[in-house]
Formats: C-alpha cells, sequence, structure tokens
C-alpha cells in the first residue's frame, strides 16, 4: 500500500475551464497528492495515497463533476466516442431549434408588431416553455456540471451559464406573474441562446476530438493476431499470439510480421525494425539475435523464442508510454486563463452588486426600490460577461494560423503549437526520415583499376535476383544512370553478408569487406576508400570479379535537400538545433556535419528517446521535437511541441502538435514562423474581447442595458474579434481554410505534400 497513480480518459471536456475545474477538485480531495490533466487529449492522471482514498473515490470525483470515464480498451473507448458525438448532436439539434423558433418570435415582436415589451401572453407561455424545455432539457448536464462544482466551491463557464440562464428565467417569470412592463420574452430568450451556444461550442470541441486518429490502435494493429507455434515435437499450429506465453517458439516466413517480441533460436535472415528504431538499413538477425514484435521478416525464415508478451511487449510498452507522456505533458498557462481564474468570480459578484445597487441605493434618496433597473443590471451583466468572445480569441488566431499553415503543406493541430512555439530554444531533429530521406541510397562507386559504369553494371548484374534492400539500392541507382546489366547466369545469397553470381562466366561476389576478407579476397587497395566511406556513415559492399577486387559501392541514407537550410534558419533566429539518433557516433557525426549541427546525442536506444527530451527541459529549455517512426512518439508527445513529418508512421503524427504533409523539413521553420505571428493575433484578439467585456460589463450595471442589446453587443464583440482574426488575411487573398484541425485521412493514408485551402 502507499502511492497510487491512476489514469483516466475522460469525456466531456471541452476547454480550459474543464480542466481547471478537475485540478481544483483533486487539490480539494483529501488523499491525492498529485494531478495532471491533458485536455488536447482528454485525460487526466492522479497520483494518490491508496490508505486514504480508493480507486473507486477517485473516480467518483470524476463522475460527480458531470465528466464520463472512458473505457480502458481502446476499440470500446471509440465507440464511447462516438456515443457522445451522437448524443451532443441531438441536444445541439434541440436546442437549436428552440433557438430559432424564439428569434423568430422576437423578430415579430420587434419588426412586425414595433414593441419590445410583451405582445401576448401566449407569446410569453411559448417562450417560458422554450426556455424551460431547453435549460432543462439538452441543457440538463450543464446544471448538473455547474452544481458539482458550486457544491465543491469552483466557479467556472458552467456557472457563469447557469446563473445567465436563470437569471433570464428568474426576469422573464416576474415580467409574466409581477412587473406587466417587463420584456418577457427577452429574458426567456436569453436563457436559450446562452444555453445553445455552450451546447454549440462543446459539440464543435467534442467533433475536433473524436475526429482524431486511432493511431495507437493502429500501431497494436502491427502485430499479427496469430502466431506459429511449434511444439517440442515439431509440429506446428496456428494460435492467437494472446494465448502465447514466454517460452514458446514460433516460426515466421518472409514477408510476414514477427508476432512478438523474442531471441531468433534457428534461422538467418534480414529484418525491418523500422517500425521499432526509424532506422532504414534493415538488421542482420541469426541465432541469439533479438527480434521485436511488429517489425518484418525480409528474407529468410525465424525460428523465434517469445521473451515477451502482453503489457512487457515493445509495442504494448511504447502505447504506454504516450499515454503516460500525454497526461505528464507539462501544464501549459494559456494567456487568456491567467484573467478567467478571476473572470467568473468577478462577473458574478457585479451581478449581483449591480441588483442590489438598483433595489437599495433608490431608497436613499427617498425613491422606491428600481426592481426592473436592476434585473435588467444584473442580466446584462451576466450576459455581456459571458466570456464568448473571450473563448473564441484563441481558437480563431488558431483557424487563421492553421489556413495560412495549411496553404504550405503544415497540419497544426493544438493550441499549444502557436503560444508555445515562439518560446522554444531547442529543436531536436530525429536522423532517419527527418533529417535523411529514410531510405537506402546508393551514395558513391570506387573503381579499382576499372571504370565506375563497369563496377556498377557487375554488381547490378550480381544482385539482380537480391531481395535485399541494398540491392534495390544498387539497382535503383542503376536504372537511374541507365546502366544496362543483365541477369546472373546463377546466383546464391548469403545471409547477412552478401551475394554470389556468375556473371557473364565471371564469378562474382557483392558483399561486406570481413565477408570478402573471410573469402581470401585482398582487399588492400581499397582499405583507405574503405574507411572513408564508413566515417561518411556509409554501409560499403566491396565488388569482386573473379578474386580480384574491382570496386567499392557505398550505400546510405541520403540527406534531405532542405536540410543544410533549414538548420541554418534555425541558429539565424537563435534555436540551437540536436541532432538524435539510434545510430553509432560516427555516422551521426557524418550527417551532423553535413547539415550544420554542433550538437549530437547519438546510440539511443528508442525508450530513451523521451528521456533526452526531459533533460533539456529539466535544464530549463523549451523544446521542440522533430521525428516521423514509431519510437519517436513518446518523444513527440513529451516535448513541449512535437512535429511530426507527415510521411511518417500514423502513431508520430497522432502524439505531434504539428505535422508536416510530405517530408519537406522546412516547414519547421515555416511553422515557427506561422506561430509567432498567430500568437501575436490571439493577443490582439484577447485585447479586442476584454475591452468589450469591460466597457459592456461597466455599462450594464447601469440597468439601461436592454437584454435584447446586451445580447447583441456579445454578437458584435465576437464579430469584431472575427474581423481582426481574417480581414486582413482575406484581403490578401489567402482564404480561409477552416479544415485544418481535423484529421480526416483513413487508416493508412498519406498526405501528398499539401493542403488545399477552402
Amino acid at each position: 500500500m502507499g502511492t497510487t497513480h491512476e489514469q483516466f480518459n475522460v469525456g466531456g471536456m471541452s476547454c480550459s475551464f474543464c480542466a481547471e475545474s478537475i485540478e481544483k477538485a483533486y487539490s480539494r480531495t483529501d488523499g491525492v497528492e498529485d494531478v495532471d490533466v491533458s485536455l488536447a487529449h482528454e485525460e487526466v492522471l492522479v497520483q494518490y495515497d491508496d490508505d486514504r482514498l480508493s480507486e473507486v473515490e477517485v473516480k467518483d470525483t470524476l463522475r460527480d463533476l458531470g465528466y464520463t470515464i472512458r473505457d480502458p480498451d481502446k476499440a470500446k473507448r471509440y465507440e464511447q466516442q462516438q456515443a457522445e458525438l451522437a448524443d451532443g448532436k441531438r441536444r445541439l439539434l434541440l436546442a437549436g431549434g428552440a433557438s430559432i423558433v424564439v428569434a423568430a418570435l422576437m423578430g415579430w415582436m420587434i419588426f412586425v408588431m414595433g414593441r419590445f415589451e410583451s405582445a401576448s401572453p401566449a407569446m410569453d407561455l411559448v417562450t417560458l416553455g422554450l426556455a424551460l424545455g431547453t435549460m432543462f432539457g439538452p441543457g440538463r448536464y450543464i446544471k448538473e456540471k455547474a452544481f458539482q462544482s458550486v457544491r465543491r466551491g469552483i466557479f467556472n463557464q458552467h456557472v457563469l451559464l447557469e446563473a445567465g440562464a436563470f437569471a433570464g428565467l428568474v426576469g422573464g417569470l416576474l415580467g409574466l406573474f409581477v412587473f406587466p412592463g417587463f420584456p418577457t420574452v427577452h429574458f426567456f430568450a436569453v436563457s436559450v441562446f446562452i444555453t445553445t451556444y455552450h451546447i454549440l461550442s462543446e459539440y464543435t470541441s467534442l467533433i475536433v476530438r473524436t475526429r482524431a486518429s486511432q493511431a495507437v490502435q493502429n500501431l497494436l494493429d502491427l502485430q499479427p493476431d496469430t502466431a506459429r507455434r511449434v511444439s517440442d515435437d515439431g509440429d506446428v499450429e496456428e494460435v492467437p499470439v494472446d494465448d502465447l506465453d514466454v517460452g514458446n517458439r514460433v516460426r515466421v516466413k518472409p514477408g510476414e510480421n514477427i508476432p512478438v517480441d523474442g531471441e531468433v533460436i534457428e534461422g538467418e535472415s534480414t529484418v525491418d525494425e523500422s517500425v521499432a528504431t526509424g532506422e532504414s538499413i534493415p538488421e542482420e538477425k541469426a541465432a541469439g539475435d533479438a527480434v521485436i514484435g511488429g517489425s518484418v521478416n525480409e528474407t529468410g525464415t525465424l525460428l523465434i523464442e517469445v521473451t515477451a508478451t502482453g503489457e512487457d511487449a515493445f509495442l504494448n510498452q511504447v502505447a504506454r508510454e504516450i499515454e503516460e507522456a500525454r497526461a505528464m505533458k507539462p501544464g501549459i498557462i494559456q494567456l487568456a486563463d491567467r484573467v478567467l481564474k478571476y473572470f467568473v468570480p468577478g462577473v458574478l459578484a457585479i451581478a449581483a452588486l449591480s441588483f442590489l445597487f438598483w433595489v437599495v441605493a433608490p431608497l436613499a434618496w427617498g425613491a422606491d426600490p428600481n426592481i426592473q433597473r436592476g434585473a435588467f443590471a444584473a442580466l446584462a451583466v451576466l450576459v455581456l460577461g459571458y466570456p464568448c468572445a473571450l473563448g473564441m480569441a484563441t481558437p480563431l488566431a488558431l483557424i487563421r494560423g492553421g489556413g495560412k499553415a495549411a496553404n504550405r503543406g503544415i497540419l497544426m493541430r493544438s493550441g499549444d503549437a502557436f503560444q508555445i512555439f515562439p518560446d522554444v530554444d531547442h529543436i531536436v531533429l530525429d536522423k532517419t526520415g527527418t533529417i535523411t530521406v529514410g531510405e537506402p541510397t546508393l551514395s558513391e562507386v570506387v573503381a579499382f583499376g576499372a571504370d565506375e559504369v563497369d563496377v556498377l553494371t557487375t554488381a547490378a548484374s550480381a544482385e539482380a535476383f537480391s531481395e535485399h534492400p541494398l540491392a534495390d539500392a544498387i539497382l535503383e541507382f542503376a536504372d537511374e544512370q541507365d546502366v544496362e546489366y543483365a541477369d546472373p547466369d546463377d546466383f546464391d545469397s548469403v545471409t547477412g553478408k552478401g551475394v554470389r553470381a556468375t556473371v557473364a562466366s565471371d564469378d562474382v561476389l557483392v558483399g561486406k569487406p570481413g565477408w570478402l576478407s573471410d573469402e581470401g579476397i585482398d582487399l588492400s587497395k581499397g582499405d583507405d576508400d574503405i574507411e572513408r566511406l564508413q566515417g561518411h556513415g556509409l554501409t560499403v559492399a566491396g565488388v569482386v570479379r573473379d578474386g580480384d577486387l574491382i570496386g567499392l559501392i557505398g550505400i546510405g541514407d541520403e540527406v534531405k535537400s532542405d536540410a543544410a537550410a533549414t538548420v541554418q534558419r534555425m541558429t539565424e533566429v537563435g534555436i540551437t538545433p540536436v541532432m538524435i539518433t539510434g545510430d553509432n557516433e560516427r555516422t551521426a557525426n557524418a550527417v551532423a556535419e553535413e547539415v550544420g549541427i554542433d550538437r549530437v546525442m547519438a546510440d539511443v536506444l528508442p525508450d530513451e528517446k523521451r528521456e533526452e527530451i526531459g533533460r533539456l527541459q529539466d535544464e530549463g529549455y523549451r523544446v521542440a521535437m522533430v521525428g516521423d517512426g514509431i519510437n519517436d512518439a513518446p518523444a513527440l508527445t513529451q516535448a513541449d511541441i512535437g512535429i511530426a513529418i507527415g510521411a511518417g508512421t500514423d502513431i508520430a503524427i497522432e502524439s505531434a502538435d504539428i505535422v508536416l504533409m510530405g517530408d519537406r523539413l522546412g516547414g519547421v521553420m515555416d511553422a515557427y514562423e506561422i506561430g509567432n505571428e498567430s500568437y501575436r493575433k490571439t493577443r490582439q484578439n484577447l485585447a479586442t474581447a476584454f475591452a468589450f467585456n469591460g466597457l459592456g460589463v461597466a455599462a450594464a450595471t447601469t440597468g439601461l442595458v436592454h437584454p435584447v442589446f446586451a445580447m447583441l453587443a456579445m454578437v458584435l464583440s465576437v464579430s469584431a474579434v472575427l474581423a481582426n482574426s481574417f480581414a486582413g488575411q482575406l484581403l490578401s487573398g489567402e482564404g480561409v481554410n477552416t479544415e485544418f484541425a481535423l484529421d480526416d485521412r483513413t487508416d493508412g493514408e498519406r498526405g501528398d505534400g499539401r493542403l488545399t485551402a477552402d
């Protein structure tokens, strides 16, 4: 017994007020030691003393606040999200229908009948029914959240909304039964409109979240459902992967995904482990070597002994790390939140004081209490104080910046991408697939006593029947150079070493220098070039014809054409570029030198990347991480800003705040510049919104602001923020793209490098 950590996926969170409410509720719960809330990923991580608090009590706190705890199973969780979306749509249709009817009644009363006060008892009763139906029908869940918040002394957007809704309801009832001069319809209308607006804002937020790709599930789907289990007697049976135990043996044929983490006990093959390491060159595997579930067996048949199953398996560990990193990601205080923390209590207090003033103050000069003016003042304060424009200030700036980014092939997936990026001082770049292309490419041909074309022709002919990725690089380069080569007369692949072939009656060997030496080939004439090529991080293959070394071929991962220019742009704005890779130090330094990076983290294991990001953060740096592989996903989530290359894996994309559609690295700095500009626009929007709210609340306290005009003023404040966000963009002809926040790719699809604007 002692400290326990519980992580929950929570439904019903829609804005920063929700995260703050959950944190406050747990901070006031005896036994809770710490809580982290991730609004972006709808996750809550609670650390508590299980001697003083049970898991049920921890969950009840969330449920009492009106939030739901989703099923840990990811497939069921997705079904729950879809059900929440359907409920949200139903609420919106009901509330929206009521708002349309009320708006029509108000329009008829004002523009046709020319009256602001109640037109008839029947109209009053109809609007009363619509107000009650909206508040206690589709809006009932808001009241439950507001009640639980007030019970805990938490004043949030639900409390403010319900204060305004009930104030409108009370004002309408006073007009209906006590003060005939009250604008009853307008009071009831306020209750309908602000309830509908809140339902609309929550539904919009829910759409964004439920359309996020199911990348963690896709990650786990890389592991086959079944495996060929081999018994001690040699019998083979196909069983579900979940039925495997540590110590079982499984057979994997060429081209199949390896079903489990294990150790090779028989056979030799090349295995593509880019799923885990991100490195493009397949690993040679033989007896005694470890293999990772989800990687691809390419050339030979392997017999593997299972070493890890269930939650201990690599892919499950990655999925768990991502979820933990999301929940533990450093909290970001949004610009608006710094003021909103005091805004709701302030508005409620001003509304109450305004009502009391116009009821009590007239007595001082011998007049009767002015209840109608007090009611006008209180309701107008609540309406004008509702943080509608404030809540939209950041999203609208995000939409503007997102549309601009989309036109450059950049997907900005979160507000953090805009608000934090200007403060980033270190950008960590994964090597393979980020700085480099991520595919084996023939980089150099060295000839001894023959020309380069002869060396390439001989090598391509020998490798023509090979299925090895390095052979593909040789053949692809030969095709690009229009080099003609013939099929070999005889061919034999030596797994993990090279190939033997007979080409035009010549005996040809193409393979690793060590293997060629074991075959008795004199490599002395190529020693210097072998060392030089390896020093540049290239894989070297020797080409031997009739026992004579005629050339060397250097194969590596080509650096992207814009990598050096992007690194230079980083240094020019004061950002320190850092390269991180699982490659050895020699290869890493060769690539870093080519693109101009001084700080290199080499030999970093896949599960250590997140730790390295955390160390930089502990040193006080704001860190962005750029990557594309599954092994990068936890680090992308840990970083203050995660940037995924859109040509990479779904899980890397899902873990990121920014996605570069395609493989252009220059988009990193384009996103940085757009983030700076959008953050400036956010501050302008907030200043505009606060000005409207501040002046509006001050004017409302006079009791001279009609509820209808208060609603119009709230609309005007939103319009001003909207104009500030998009006017310049529309005038410049850029267009507005509002689709950037929704990831509508189907499983397996990739971006083509550009998003079109609507």
